[in-house]
């Protein structure tokens, strides 16, 4: 379990993250907001990449600095920039990945291949990162995420710039890594998991200010989950 409590981010005198408290267990959360929400500040921090001024976040009721390196070992993390190298293929990236997250030598080809075949990337490893779509992208780099089998995934925007049919196959897996693991998808497109989401978080200026079930949600307000969206964000979005 994931404990949030009264986090407060601020970069000089702009509060980014204000007093957000959330508890995450097993299945998928869909943190939903514009760009500038302060999504991908709370996952710079859930990933231990940036420092917040106050508040506490808990893995299994232990703070996670407590925690030290071992961390790592429980988080899974695909960031919003494809930060692939061209020239390596999908078999090299995730070997290299998988060196840097210190999995053991002799398990590394077994375990590229268990995440490749997770992600339906199996038959791509031998290609280079540049020939790849930009679903086959995301899709190694939810693999990477993969590696070491950690319990809590963090993915920034997983979807964006991806066709339909890529949506849809990135929402498989979603879906299918839910039953095991904790899931916090950051994204401002509502239709990438509103049908797999277990509770719907919405963000703005770094508070949160509306959270629940997608049933529960609409039926509260009578509207779709995108109509909700649209009236709590219209000013701040172009969407």
């Amino acid at each position: 379990m994931l404990e949030i409590q009264h986090v407060t981010k601020a970069y000089k005198d702009q509060i980014v993250l204000n007093d957000v408290t959330l508890t995450l267990k097993e299945g998928i959360y869909a943190l939903l907001g514009p760009n500038g929400a302060g999504k991908s500040t709370l996952m710079s921090i859930l990933s231990k990449q940036l420092n917040f001024e106050s508040g506490q976040v808990l893995w299994e009721g232990k703070d996670i600095q407590a925690w030290k390196e071992d961390y790592y070992d429980l988080i899974g993390y695909a960031p919003q920039q494809q930060g692939l190298y061209d020239e390596f293929t999908g078999r090299r990236f995730l070997t290299y990945m998988a060196l840097l997250k210190n999995v053991d030598k002799k398990d590394i080809d077994q375990e590229v291949e268990r995440v490749a075949s997770m992600v339906n990337m199996q038959d791509q490893l031998e290609k280079k990162c540049r020939m790849y779509s930009g679903g086959m992208k995301q899709r190694i780099l939810v693999a990477q995420a993969l590696l070491k089998e950690p319990k809590l995934l963090l993915f920034d925007e997983p979807t964006a710039g991806l066709d339909p049919k890529e949506r849809v196959s990135l929402r498989d897996i979603f879906s299918k890594l839910a039953k095991d693991h904790i899931l916090l998808i950051a994204t401002h497109v509502v239709s990438d998991v509103e049908s797999i989401a277990k509770e719907i978080i919405f963000l703005k200026q770094g508070r949160i200010i509306a959270q629940g079930s997608v049933e529960t949600i609409c039926q509260e307000t009578a509207l779709s989950l995108e109509d909700v969206y649209l009236n709590l964000f219209q000013k701040d979005t172009n969407l």
